[in-house]
């Protein structure tokens, strides 16, 4: 489906990313629990050009305890999972086009194979055009739905009033306070248009599954627009550089904070894990912490018979 997503920001959102995604990870892990940043460096692509390759573990020890006996059996102590991610930004195409690559490889220990697509790309509209994706798409049906970092719900675990963007005005911006309708008279404004297609053959579960992960792409992709705009007079006035600066620093004080109670690991003692691929630009620890619960919810309710199965 195509998700169009609208933000009152041109050439600065490229840093607002930036800093939401280093803020959000360090928010969002605790003691033993979260994103490990283990390599984030430049790198060159012969077609793409000039890009950023970063490597993440997401530590999700507490979805252990939430499984039944049968399956902690079946998976490891030391529960992670791998993100690689070579990213691009931007990579024109036509125009005033502009698609935002890139590309990450998850790899968990106990899920099955599944992928997600996500791909992006920037016109400095309203979410007007319908059709951006129509090379990719050919025959192919698909939903359109905007997303709106306003007013649409969203869950009330990550509500916070400060970054309610009906209510939020920056002071060094003065956007903000936005009102119904606030697309149509936006100045300036940008939209980015989401082609998600997703993917997990599994024989009973394929329906819900791919729906529960349509919904959570939706909601992670509404949180992190939303604190991007709430977070502006923290990243206005910073440099592409001064964001590399604060990326690497908060880099440092979530790696701390995660790896505090995490017992010694290495990549060569990690268990055999299923790839999982999925292709965006955003930080994936919401989603793979909601994926990884919904996945247990389904597993904590598939009848079995415990002394069956070993």
């Amino acid at each position: 489906y195509l998700l169009k997503v609208c933000v009152g920001f041109v050439f600065q959102y490229r840093i607002g990313q930036l800093y939401m995604i280093s803020k959000h990870s360090h928010e969002q892990s605790d003691r033993g629990e979260g994103v490990e940043v283990v390599q984030n460096e430049p790198f060159e692509d012969p077609v793409h050009g000039q890009g950023q390759f970063t490597e993440k573990r997401v530590y999700l020890n507490s979805v252990l305890h939430k499984l039944p006996s049968w399956a902690r059996a079946v998976v490891p102590k030391i529960f992670y999972v791998t993100e690689k991610a070579w990213n691009y930004y931007p990579y024109t195409i036509t125009g005033n086009d502009s698609l935002f690559v890139l590309y990450i490889f998850l790899q968990c220990s106990f899920l099955p194979k599944f992928s997600i697509h996500i791909e992006t790309k920037y016109e400095d509209n309203k979410g007007s055009n319908d059709h951006i994706f129509d090379t990719e798409l050919k025959e192919q049906e698909r939903e359109i739905c905007f997303v709106d970092i306003a007013y649409d719900e969203i869950p009330e675990r990550y509500y916070k009033e400060s970054e309610d963007l009906r209510y939020f005005k920056s002071e060094k911006t003065s956007r903000g306070m936005l009102q119904e309708g606030w697309r149509d008279t936006q100045e300036p404004i940008m939209c980015s248009y989401k082609l998600v297609t997703v993917k997990f053959e599994v024989w009973g579960l394929q329906t819900r599954v791919e729906q529960f992960v349509h919904k959570v792409v939706r909601d992670v992709l509404l949180l992190g627009h939303r604190q991007a705009f709430a977070w502006v007079d923290e990243w206005i006035d910073m440099t592409l550089d001064d964001v590399r600066d604060y990326e690497r620093q908060m880099h440092e004080k979530t790696n701390i904070k995660v790896c505090l109670e995490q017992p010694e690991h290495s990549t060569t003692n990690s268990p055999s894990l299923d790839e999982i691929q999925i292709h965006d630009k955003a930080s994936v620890c919401h989603f793979i912490l909601s994926f990884c619960h919904y996945i247990i919810f389904l597993i904590s309710n598939f009848k079995i018979d415990e002394d069956s199965v070993f």
